[in-house]
């Protein structure tokens, strides 16, 4: 089946609410991620949400981020149609309002995450209820999901040095006065890689945030960004407490880089001229004693080991987040 929309997404949100388990949505920029994703949530019975940054798509669109994201769409489209799970894509980051108007107009993605949490409070709320009224007025199938509070570290072209968790009571009046439909909150992640550190996460806010907001009738889905360096543990305390969906980008990022360089490193003879023969490259190793071997640095080689072990690392995140086995489309 083909990807789905807002509507759909929101009854699985509105599931892991209930259920105590968390989507994980995983960010892609070029097919075989966005593949391997797939086959790894196929297997484990999880509907799946990508989502893409203005910088992905603008790197999938050779600079052009509304061409990427068209791009990317149906390419999404036409391979999710081979598997039995929900697909869904969500507009991760987004700053620009030019760039969001485009998005809503075009109809493509499931939701859109309005990224205004860098601007005092009242620019945040009337940056973010401008989004959900442009979905509002052009009834489209989007969900609207906002930030508040700041998560250090660098996603994308947004960096923050220090962190400033979410408050329980300013969470309502955002909620209340945005209408937005999921709300990103800082608990203590951090953009990037961890470093080895602990992160000091605050599943105790959490729970604060989430009876603030039900205290007021507001029962929203919360996210975690920033959850690249959490451990399985910290994650499935964390979905304790209204967290429905958690960011996972770094991570693959680095699986996909490290997995090509672990195959490379083990081909490397076959790949690169041995210690005293000269590199041919220009003649392409023409009336040489050695040349390279086609089966080994044809791109198609890596490309499935990548598809390979994202899937396998997705699976695992989808059974410690408690996705697996819940596919409401399958």
């Amino acid at each position: 089946m083909t990807f789905r929309g807002g509507a759909d997404l929101s009854t699985v949100y509105d599931d892991a609410l209930d259920e105590g388990f968390g989507l994980i949505a995983s960010n892609i920029a070029e097919p075989n991620t966005m593949i391997g994703l797939i086959e790894g949530a196929q297997r484990v019975d999880s509907d799946l949400l990508l989502q893409m940054s203005n910088g992905a798509c603008s790197f999938a669109g050779n600079g052009n981020p509304i061409a990427g994201l068209k791009a990317m769409s149906n390419y999404i489209d036409l391979i999710a149609d081979q598997y039995d799970i929900g697909v869904f894509l969500n507009m991760d980051h987004q700053t620009d309002l030019d760039t969001i108007r485009k998005q809503i107009e075009l109809e493509i993605p499931s939701s859109i995450m309005i990224d205004a949490s860098h601007d005092p409070f009242e620019e945040n709320v009337k940056k973010s209820k401008q989004v959900v009224d442009w979905v509002d007025e052009a009834d489209a199938d989007i969900l609207v999901e906002a930030e508040l509070g700041t998560i250090k570290g660098v996603e994308d072209e947004i960096v923050a040095d220090e962190a400033f968790y979410t408050d329980p009571e300013q969470a309502v009046e955002f909620v209340d006065r945005t209408g937005c439909d999921l709300l990103a909150i800082s608990v203590g992640t951090q953009h990037g890689v961890a470093k080895g550190k602990d992160l000091e996460l605050r599943p105790d806010l959490t729970e604060d945030i989430r009876m603030a907001l039900r205290d007021h009738g507001l029962d929203t889905p919360l996210v975690l960004h920033g959850s690249s360096g959490v451990q399985p543990e910290q994650l499935q305390e964390m979905l304790k407490h209204g967290i429905c969906k958690v960011n996972k980008d770094t991570r693959y990022q680095y699986e996909y880089t490290r997995t090509a360089f672990d195959l490379y490193r083990e081909e490397t003879d076959e790949i690169v001229p041995p210690e005293g023969i000269e590199d041919h490259r220009d003649t392409f190793f023409n009336d040489v004693d050695w040349a390279p071997n086609k089966d080994r640095f044809d791109p198609r080689v890596a490309g499935r080991n990548i598809r390979d072990r994202i899937a396998d690392v997705y699976a695992d995140l989808a059974t410690v987040a408690g996705s697996a086995d819940r596919s409401k489309f399958s």
